[in-house]
This record gives structure tokens, sequence and C-alpha cells, in this order.
């Protein structure tokens, strides 16, 4: 099969939710504030990054309550820290993703990622999940100086795979992945198991997956053989 899949990698292809919330937490507990963010009724504040967690947070302290400027500033390399140290504690890949990755390099189709996440962050978390080997190019938020939705982190991903990003397609889980998707020119298939679930169908992408067996046949409809 020729061609280039492009993956998001936070709430795509695993369930980082957990580990982010502990990393926000901890900046939260350092200022003794308590552990302001739920693990689960939260899980959705995370997958749109460190400060969003952190200004979630921070919302939901008294009105009475200051921090002192510069908080967010202050708090978030500490959240990268607190996250580079624990960062696949809670972390598990979504079923079937694996496989998917397995059957898809086996096709001949080539993989990337591309993400929003540090890129330094991105290659560890990859490799201590297993998989990074099966990605001929990684891309991360701060690879280029640009970054999603900007379709030039995309086209990175596809020619660091050796591919064209005419035969290409991005998987992804937020309205972010489909305007890169959009703004590349290429279609897009967001997953309907993370935390939103098959809500994203309202953002209308050209497909959604209900668990990773269904890629490989999407792979071939859309890349051909």
């Amino acid at each position: 099969m020729a061609g280039t899949v492009v993956f998001d990698l936070d709430g795509t292809l695993a369930d980082t939710s957990g580990d982010l919330i502990a990393a926000a937490n901890a900046c939260f507990q350092a200022r003794g504030l308590g552990a302001l963010l739920d693990p689960d009724g939260d899980a959705l504040i995370a997958f749109h990054g460190g400060r969003a967690m952190l200004r979630a947070g921070y919302a939901r302290l008294p009105a009475d309550m200051l921090l002192p400027p510069g908080a967010e500033d202050e708090d978030y390399p500490r959240l990268l820290d607190y996250y580079a140290d624990a960062i696949a504690v809670h972390t598990r890949l979504y079923p079937g993703a694996a496989e998917a990755l397995e059957r898809l390099a086996a096709e001949g189709c080539r993989l990337a990622v591309c993400t929003n996440k540090p890129e330094r962050l991105a290659e560890t978390l990859l490799r201590q999940l297993g998989i990074r080997h099966h990605f001929a190019a990684l891309i991360g938020a701060d690879t280029l100086p640009v970054r999603k939705p900007d379709p030039r982190p995309y086209a990175a991903a596809v020619h660091g795979a050796g591919g064209e990003v005419a035969r290409s397609f991005l998987v992804g889980d937020t309205d972010t992945d489909r305007r890169t998707a959009s703004a590349a020119g290429v279609r897009v298939a967001l997953v309907a198991f993370g935390p939103e679930g098959a809500g994203l169908a309202r953002l209308a992408p050209d497909a959604m997956l209900a668990h990773f067996d269904e890629l490989p046949m999407l792979a071939e409809e859309w890349l051909g053989r």
C-alpha cells in the first residue's frame, strides 16, 4: 500500500490524560492548593495542553485566593518536568493501536507522528510505549517554528517518512487535527474512543474510527494498494 498515515499522539494513539493531569496537580500541590483536577472528569482538558490544564485548575480557586503574577509561566515548565519524570505511569495505548500499526507497516504504509506535544516528550513516550520503531518521522510542537493546525508540521511529517502529502491522511482526535488536515488538503479520520467519543462527529471529519481494527481497511480505501 503506497501512502502515508500520520497520527496525532495524545488522545489518538494513547490515553495520556492520567499522567498529564497528575503533572498539573503536582504543580498545584507544590503551591499548597491541593489536586484541583480530576483524572476522570477532566480528561478532555488534558488533551488541550499543559497551559489549558493550569488555567482550568486556577479557575477553581476561591475568588479571594490570588495567585502571584506570572504563576502560569512559572508552573508550565515545572509541569513539563513533572510529566517527563512520570510520563507513562497511567498512559496506555488504545485497544488495537499496536496491531493496526503493525498491519499498516506490513502492507507497505509509511507511518509518521505529528503532535503538539514537545518533541522530546513525544519521543520518550513512544519509546516507553514500545511503538517508536513503527514511525519513520516524528514532528513535535517545537520541531518547527509553527505547530498544528498550521499545515507545515504535517507536511514535514509526511516528507520525513518519505511520502507525498497528496497520498497521505491524518488520524486525530480534535478540531485542531481536522483543521490541520483541511489546511494540508488531505483527509482526516477522527477517533471515537477518546474522551469526547462519538461527539467528534459534529466536526464532520471524512471518517470516524470506532476502533483501530477499522484503520487498515480505511487506509486501503483511501490510499489503495
